[in-house]
């Protein structure tokens, strides 16, 4: 398994930012997809974003417009910059690699976002 490891939760007040880190044991370009989920306590693990190592980005909808995710190949590093926070993205975010068809998580950080 791909080892993970996220930095750059936080506490941050409505409309403020973040960028969140996801740093890879492996070379990035041997992983398929890299993304970040985010959950909840009693709600699914939701998908925020996710990037191919072809370079095709998706963006979920609760994040369209306000988050980016990018990726930095010399430092095997995904990104996810977030931007106008809104109370409703405090959960725990977790990044997740897709190697060959295995998955692997990070151990996740909180992001908590006060009105």
């Amino acid at each position: 398994q791909v080892q993970l490891v996220e930095s750059g939760g936080g506490l941050v007040q409505a409309g403020g930012s973040l960028n969140l880190s996801c740093s890879t044991s492996e070379t990035i370009f041997s992983i398929n997809t890299m993304a970040w989920y985010r959950q909840v306590p009693g709600k699914q693990r939701e998908l925020v974003a996710l990037i191919t190592k072809e370079g095709l980005k998706m963006i979920g909808d609760s994040g369209k417009g306000r988050f980016t995710i990018s990726r930095d190949n010399a430092r095997d590093t995904v990104y996810l910059q977030m931007r106008s926070l809104k109370p409703e993205d405090t959960a725990v975010y977790y990044c997740n690699a897709i190697k060959d068809g295995t998955p692997s998580w990070g151990q996740g950080t909180q992001v908590t976002v006060s009105s």
